[in-house]
């Protein structure tokens, strides 16, 4: 397999405009007609989202520990088939976490662009850029991108402070036709930017003319091949099973491969809409509500009386339901917003839940089951209180302390751990089978 061209999009910190840089870089790559592949790092759901758009093409995560070193370098190795650029999008600090987007930049030997916002920054920024690129020698900095730039005056004094060794890659100035908007879970969805590919089109054509969209040869080759022997055929854990899927604004914190698992195990995988009103189908087997913004819809959820009826019934008809984050609060009894507005949910689950400013929990996690390990992640900025006693608890992989409680309740299955389905299919046929607890 003939290697393919692939850059790590990084920065010192969160909000410099990684994901800014990356949509921008990948639509001009695919105007250009190439077809451009894009992962984000870690665990996230938004910032894939606006990548997809740009790109294209489904963002997968990769992830040391969630996805496992094997599996990331087997989707390297796929999409680097078939793709003609293959971009990485880092997460927080380039040196931020365990395992970090610089741990995964080393483990596969893509080099990396760092992105600063040099905003309120002068020579300053020479300093960073020198730190990124020395801390780990088995980091390969290559180059450095700068955003947030005030004037050609202020871009040239920036372009003259980059160390020796590191290549100046360019850069844009701060606009509001290009940033991004965020809340208080990250970025927008994509849908909910109306004016997204307009705003896509303007980051494309400001990069245009950049080095970083000429990927000079210093900084863009890496060598994908020879990947790891393929797995096995997944068994058919789920053959005959129809999985039915929330997925709208209101739970919309999907994984790719988390669906992409379902069906290569068999089952067939269809999607309604609560938040329109469309009712869970009737020969559905399982259903899935994921997690997103319920509390941003509340009051269109609780008053969605066909959605909510197919959900009961589901439940009445001891079929399988797993909620994770969202989808769990969905299923309480009550939700209050940080404005102190309560509004009943469907009242599947005892208990209720409030919002608050401040994230509650964050953090990689795992359930340890009969069949094993599922890995997964939390982030959620609410607190549920309910009577029912956890069947487990999750475990984080770096801490003694306690993890998301996992309830159930007759048929459903709820948590506010998000999982990787990939890290343990058979954990994951349990699941949908109502097998697992």
């Amino acid at each position: 397999m003939p290697d393919c061209p692939a850059l790590f999009i990084s920065a010192p910190a969160s909000g410099q405009g990684k994901t800014t840089i990356t949509a921008g870089l990948a639509r001009h790559h695919r105007r250009q007609g190439r077809r451009v592949r894009v992962f984000k790092t870690g665990p996230d759901f938004l910032d894939p989202m606006i990548l997809e758009r740009a790109s294209g093409a489904p963002v997968m995560s990769l992830d040391l520990w969630m996805v496992g070193e094997t599996a990331c370098r087997e989707l390297l190795a796929q999409a680097a088939e078939h793709a003609d650029l293959i971009l990485i999008e880092g997460v927080m600090g380039l040196y931020d976490g365990t395992p970090s987007s610089a741990d995964l930049a080393a483990a596969f030997g893509v080099p990396v662009v760092a992105v600063i916002s040099a905003k309120a920054m002068a020579q300053t920024f020479g300093a960073v850029a020198f730190g990124l690129a020395h801390y780990r020698p088995d980091v390969a900095v290559r180059g450095v991108f700068a955003n947030r730039v005030g004037s050609p005056r202020h871009a040239q004094m920036l372009e003259e402070s980059v160390p020796t060794g590191m290549s100046w890659m360019g850069s844009i100035s701060s606009t509001a036709d290009i940033e991004l908007p965020d809340r208080h879970l990250g970025l927008h969805q994509a849908a909910e930017i109306a004016d997204l590919d307009r705003r896509l089109d303007l980051a494309a054509d400001a990069l245009a003319s950049t080095p970083l969209a000429a990927l000079p040869p210093a900084v863009r080759f890496v060598s994908l091949s020879n990947p790891s022997p393929s797995a096995a055929p997944l068994p058919r854990l789920l053959d005959g099973a129809h999985i039915a899927v929330a997925r709208d604004a209101a739970f919309s914190f999907i994984y790719p491969a988390n669906l992409a698992l379902l069906e290569a195990l068999g089952a067939r995988v269809s999607f309604f809409s609560p938040l329109a009103d469309e009712a869970a189908p009737e020969t559905g087997t399982a259903l899935y509500l994921p997690g997103g913004y319920p509390e941003l819809h509340a009051a269109a959820l609780a008053s969605n009386a066909r959605a909510a009826a197919s959900v009961r019934a589901h439940a009445a008809a001891g079929k399988p339901i797993f909620a994770e984050c969202g989808g769990m609060l969905y299923l309480l009894e009550s939700l209050t917003t940080i404005d102190g507005a309560t509004t009943p949910m469907l009242g599947l689950l005892p208990g209720e839940v409030r919002m608050q400013k401040r994230f509650a929990a964050l953090g990689m996690q795992q359930l340890d089951g009969p069949l094993g390990t599922l890995t997964g992640h939390t982030f959620h900025y609410s607190h549920v209180s309910t009577p029912l006693t956890p069947v487990l608890h999750a475990t984080r992989p770096q801490s003694d302390t306690a993890g998301e409680a996992v309830y159930r309740s007759g048929s459903i299955v709820a948590t506010y751990m998000h999982s990787y389905w990939p890290s343990n299919p058979a954990f994951t046929a349990a699941l949908f089978h109502g097998k697992a607890f």
